[in-house]
């Protein structure tokens, strides 16, 4: 080998050392689910005092994506954390109110479609306690699938919901909306209502579709009705890490909200389909599941989130 070839060479091994050396695994920081470095989240402080509220709406007009099963876990998780929430049901189908153990919501007494409705009723007289200490509900039925009709010739209809949960605004750190799935009268009430909107995606190519409708949804009502609305978040649901499919749809939606994905992702488990069924929250059913610490972690990052929005 002559003295140029044998300088050469030295030369691509020391730029091979170099660069094996910066990438180094142990010196980068862990890569999350989302493919970017995932930053460890805090606990908390504690509070002295409650409120007001932030009211978040947790909305996607595509089914089965995780809304109810968002709001009931991360409000637990929350609770968790000394805040108190309360979690509202606004979907006709009243799958909060089951799956917090209300039982057969068409035989409540009270629900808020009668606050809607019904002149006289009181927001404080509605809410139901639920078995998470520091979070309250709520709850919805069949009838609230009749109030869209009726509130249509209503002076001022998109703004009846805010007004409604004004009396209760001080005495909650965080009021979430389960939005049924749809984009009609009442979703957009519970935008008008709200100061941020948090968007579960389920990890599957059908997902993306219809988020470009939700997204022109939004900006009419920050243009018309809420100048206020923003979304805190885009939270992956019913991931599973073994499929290239999720893997490549988490990719897909990093890639067109980026910094706006949580870095939390929801795992698909047959979990919450079981605390479902006995009317618990996973951090009460199976607390030390992957789904219950998921959104413990979630909690502890839309609490940073929503601190630095203050």
């Amino acid at each position: 080998m002559t003295d140029s070839s044998a300088q050469q060479e030295r030369a691509r091994s020391e730029r091979a050392l170099s660069t094996a050396i910066a990438t180094d695994p142990r010196d980068a920081a862990p890569l999350g689910p989302t493919q970017r470095p995932k930053p460890s989240f805090p606990d908390p402080p504690g509070l002295t005092e409650h409120g007001p509220a932030r009211i978040v709406s947790v909305c996607n007009q595509k089914g089965g994506v995780g809304k109810t099963t968002t709001t009931i876990n991360l409000g637990a998780a929350l609770a968790e954390q000394g805040r108190r929430v309360l979690l509202v049901d606004f979907d006709p189908q009243g799958a909060l109110s089951v799956g917090l153990g209300k039982g057969d919501p068409r035989q409540l007494d009270l629900t808020i479609y009668n606050l809607l409705m019904e002149r006289g009723v009181e927001t404080e007289e509605v809410i139901l306690e639920t078995s998470v200490e520091g979070m309250d509900l709520l709850p919805s039925n069949i009838d609230l699938s009749g109030a869209e009709v009726q509130l249509v010739h209503e002076v001022g209809r998109e703004y009846i919901l805010g007004g409604l949960l004004k009396p209760v605004v001080a005495d909650y750190d965080y009021i979430m909306i389960d939005c049924q799935p749809s984009l009609g009268l009442l979703t957009v009430n519970a935008l008008t209502a709200s100061q941020g909107v948090l968007v579960p995606l389920e990890c599957e190519y059908f997902a993306m579709r219809g988020v470009a409708l939700l997204m022109e949804t939004i900006e009419k009502v920050q243009g018309r009705l809420n100048q206020e609305l923003a979304i805190d978040g885009f939270l992956a649901t019913m991931y599973d890490s073994r499929t290239l499919h999720t893997r490549e749809v988490l990719g897909r939606i990093v890639d067109a909200f980026g910094d706006q994905v949580f870095h939390t992702v929801i795992n698909r488990t047959v979990r919450f389909p079981d605390a479902t069924v006995v009317g618990e929250p996973i951090t009460r059913f199976d607390p030390s599941s992957m789904g219950a610490n998921a959104y413990r972690e979630l909690a502890k990052e839309v609490l940073q989130r929503w601190h630095l929005l203050t």
